[in-house]
C-alpha cells in the first residue's frame, strides 16, 4: 500500500544563517546574457527579451551561510509504495531529495550527502542534488531554501497524495506540486500547476532541475537531433546531436567545461529525457506536452568544474553529477506570457528505466528510439493519469503537515484575489513579520522607536499604497525609496531616501544612498550608526571603497569593524584587492597563501584566481593558481 509519513532526516549541514536585511538594489547578475539575439528565431528572441527580473525584491538575499558542517535535522516527508520511496524536504523548497527504486536498491537521483549552500540562486543560497522546482525567473527560484506549505490530500485512487504549495513573491504566482504514487505504480507522478490570480499578464518561467549521478559511461537520451548550446560565452548556437566539437555531447563526462544544451524536440514527439548508465539503467522523466523544454547541464571535467562539484558536496566521492531538466520554454533564458486569471498545469512522471545497453550506447537514432520504445507505456498513459489528477487538483487539504509562509495570506488580504481551495493561504499563517504590513492597508506606517533594526524587505508591489500612507516619518520614506527604485524611478528613490535621512538619519537610508549615487562616503556615515559586528554593511562598504580606490575610506571602514568582521572572508578578499591596488603585492600574496574560503563565491566569478594571478605578475614569480581557488566556468573548449 502507499504510505505518506513524516521522518526526520539528519545530515552534515552548514548553517543557512539569517537573511541579509540590506535590500538587493543592484540589477540581477545576467550570467546568462545572450549577445547573438539577431541570429535567433523571432519567438525565442522575443521570449529572451521579455520578463527579465530587475531584482529579487521583495525577497531578501540569503547569504548568511557558512561552511562549517554539523549534524542537523531536517523535516522530511516520505511517500512510498512497493516500488519506489520518495523523500521530500518541504522546508527547502520542496526538494525531491531522494527517489529509490526498491527492487534494485538503486538511488535514481544524485543524493547529496551534505547540505552546503552556495551562491547560485536568485537569493544567493542554493544547494545541489535531487529535483528542484524553479518558478519565477531565469535562475534558481527565490523559494529554493525556504519552506513550503505541505498537506495530505486524498488522491484520485484513494491513496495519500502529498501537496506542496507556496506564494512566489517576485511574480505573485501560486505554485502547486502534487506528488502521487499509486499503489501499483513504478512511476512517481508530480502534478504541477501555476496560478496567476491577478488580472495582469505575468512573465512565467518553470524548470524542473534533476540531478543524476554521472560516470564515464552515463549517457543522456532525449527525442531530439538538435540542441541550442550555451557555453557561458554569451551565445546561443544551434548544434547537431550527438556529435559536437569532436565529442558525443550526450555523454556528460566528455565535456571539459560547464555547458548547457537545450534540446529541440520535434512537435510530434512527447517530451521525455533519461540518464542511463553502462548497463542501460537509470532515471527517466516524462511529461504531458505543456512542459516541452529539455536540457542537459554539466559542470565539466576541467579544474573549475571539478572544484564546483567539490564545493557543493564537500568530501565528494566519485565523479559527481549532471543535470537533466524540463521546462516550459525551449531554453532557460526565456520567459513566457501567462495571462491574467489563468492557470497552467502539467503532469510529470519519474521512474527507473532499463534499456538494452548495446542500444543505449550505440548509434544515436537507434539509442533514442530504443529508449522511447521502453518508455512508451508510461508516455501512453500520461494523458489518462493527468485527467485523473485533475479530479483532485482543487481538493482541499485533508491534513496540514507543514506550514509555509504567510505572504500569500497577506497578498490575498491586499488584493482580494481568488486562488484554488486546494492551495489555501489562511490568515492564521501570517506571522508577526507579515502582520507588520497590515497597517499600510489602512494608510498607516508608524516608525519604530529605534532605528537600530533594519527594515524588512520592501513590498515593492505595494508602491501605490506606500505612496498613499498618511504618516510622515523616516521609515515610510525609506520604503517609498525602495519601491521607486524597483520601478526604475531612480531620481524619485534618491529623493525619498534623502527625505528619510532628513527625518531621521539611519544606516539603512544612508546605505541605499551610497549604493544608488555611487558615493562611498555615505557608507562612512552609515557604518557609524550600526554595531561593529554587522558584517553585511561593512562588507558592502569596504567593497565600494576599494572599487573607488579610496584608500582613506577603506582603512576607516576596516578600522571600525570588529575583529570578527575583519576575519570575514569577503573583508579579507577586499583587503587583498586593496593591497594589490596600492602596490603591496607581497602582503596581498601573504593573505592569499594563508587561505581565503569564500562561502558566497558567485557562479561565473573567479576573484581568488584573478587576484592570485595579479599578485604573481607583480611579484614576477608566476606560481600557478591553487586548485582551491579555481572556480572558472567560461571557455569554449
Amino acid at each position: 500500500m502507499t504510505t505518506l509519513t513524516a521522518q526526520p532526516l539528519t545530515l552534515p549541514a552548514a548553517d543557512l544563517g539569517a537573511e541579509n536585511p540590506l535590500p538587493p538594489l543592484a540589477p540581477q547578475d545576467r550570467l546568462h546574457r545572450v549577445a547573438n539575439l539577431d541570429e535567433l528565431p523571432a519567438q525565442m528572441r522575443e521570449n529572451i527579451e521579455y520578463g527579465v527580473l530587475r531584482s529579487a525584491l521583495p525577497t531578501l538575499d540569503q547569504d548568511g551561510y557558512d561552511r562549517e558542517l554539523a549534524e542537523r535535522a531536517f523535516a522530511s516527508l516520505v511517500l512510498e509504495n512497493d516500488h519506489l520511496r520518495a523523500t521530500l524536504l518541504p522546508s527547502l523548497g520542496g526538494r525531491l531529495y531522494s527517489l529509490v527504486h526498491k527492487a534494485s536498491g538503486q538511488e535514481l537521483l544524485y543524493r547529496n550527502p551534505v547540505f552546503q549552500p552556495a551562491n547560485l540562486a536568485l537569493r544567493n543560497a542554493w544547494f545541489a542534488g535531487g529535483v528542484e522546482w524553479n518558478l519565477g525567473s531565469t535562475g534558481h527560484w527565490t523559494g529554493t531554501c525556504a519552506p513550503m506549505h505541505a498537506a495530505r490530500v486524498d488522491g484520485p485512487d484513494g491513496t495519500p497524495m502529498l501537496r506542496l504549495w507556496e506564494w512566489e513573491r517576485t511574480r505573485n504566482l501560486v505554485t502547486q506540486l502534487d506528488f502521487w504514487l499509486p499503489e501499483d505504480s513504478d512511476q512517481l507522478y508530480v502534478g504541477a500547476r501555476i496560478q496567476n490570480p491577478s488580472s495582469e499578464t505575468v512573465p512565467a518561467y518553470w524548470w524542473s532541475n534533476i540531478a543524476v549521478e554521472q560516470s564515464p559511461e552515463t549517457r543522456v537520451l532525449v527525442p531530439a537531433d538538435q540542441a541550442w548550446r550555451f557555453g557561458y560565452g554569451s551565445r546561443l548556437d544551434l548544434v547537431g546531436v550527438p556529435e559536437y566539437d569532436g565529442i558525443d555531447l550526450t555523454y556528460p563526462m566528455q565535456h571539459q567545461r560547464a555547458v548547457d544544451f537545450f534540446f529541440e524536440l520535434p512537435p510530434e514527439e512527447q517530451p521525455w529525457i533519461a540518464a542511463l548508465d553502462a548497463e542501460g539503467n537509470g532515471l527517466a522523466q516524462a511529461s504531458t506536452d505543456r512542459l516541452r523544454g529539455r536540457k542537459l547541464f554539466v559542470w565539466g571535467e576541467a579544474s573549475g568544474g571539478r572544484r564546483w562539484q567539490e564545493w557543493l558536496s564537500p568530501g565528494l566521492q566519485g565523479p559527481g553529477y549532471a543535470e537533466i531538466q524540463a521546462g516550459l520554454a525551449r531554453t532557460q533564458l526565456e520567459h513566457l506570457k501567462l495571462p491574467g486569471a489563468t492557470n497552467w498545469h502539467w503532469l510529470e512522471a519519474y521512474g527507473r528505466v532499463s534499456v538494452d545497453p548495446a542500444s543505449v550506447h550505440g548509434e544515436w537514432q537507434a539509442a533514442r528510439h530504443a529508449t522511447g520504445a521502453v518508455l512508451e507505456p508510461v508516455l501512453a498513459s500520461l494523458a489518462e493519469r493527468e485527467a485523473e489528477w485533475l479530479n483532485v487538483i482543487d481538493a482541499e487539504p485533508a491534513e496540514q503537515l507543514v506550514t509555509g509562509s504567510g505572504w500569500g495570506a497577506l497578498e490575498l488580504r491586499r488584493t482580494g484575489w481568488k486562488v484554488s481551495a486546494g492551495t489555501p493561504f489562511a490568515e492564521e499563517t501570517m506571522t508577526e513579520r507579515e502582520r507588520a504590513w497590515l497597517p499600510v492597508l489602512d494608510g498607516r506606517m508608524p516608525a519604530p522607536e529605534s532605528i537600530s533594526t533594519a527594515p524588512d524587505g520592501t513590498l515593492v508591489a505595494w508602491r501605490e499604497l506606500l505612496e498613499a500612507v498618511q504618516d510622515d516619518n523616516w521609515l515610510i520614506w525609506y520604503h517609498r525609496g525602495v519601491a521607486r527604485w524597483y520601478a526604475e524611478d531612480e531620481q524619485g528613490a534618491i529623493a525619498a531616501w534623502e527625505e528619510s535621512r532628513g527625518q531621521q538619519a539611519s544606516a539603512w537610508a544612508l546605505r541605499n544612498l551610497a549604493l544608488s549615487t555611487n558615493r562611498p562616503s555615505e557608507y562612512e556615515q552609515a557604518i557609524a550608526l550600526v554595531s561593529s559586528d554587522f558584517a553585511p554593511l561593512f562588507v558592502e562598504a569596504l567593497d565600494a571603497a576599494v572599487e573607488q580606490q579610496d584608500t582613506r575610506l577603506a582603512d576607516e571602514i576596516y578600522q571600525r569593524a570588529s575583529d570578527q568582521v575583519r576575519a570575514h572572508p569577503r573583508i579579507r578578499l577586499a583587503r587583498v584587492k586593496q593591497l594589490l591596488q596600492t602596490g603591496d603585492a607581497a602582503a596581498a600574496q601573504a593573505l592569499l597563501d594563508e587561505g581565503i574560503e569564500l562561502p558566497g563565491v558567485r557562479e561565473g566569478a573567479n576573484p581568488l584566481a584573478e587576484y592570485w594571478q595579479w599578485a604573481q605578475r607583480e611579484l614576477e614569480t608566476f606560481r600557478s593558481v591553487p586548485s582551491r581557488y579555481q572556480f572558472g566556468m567560461s571557455g569554449d573548449n
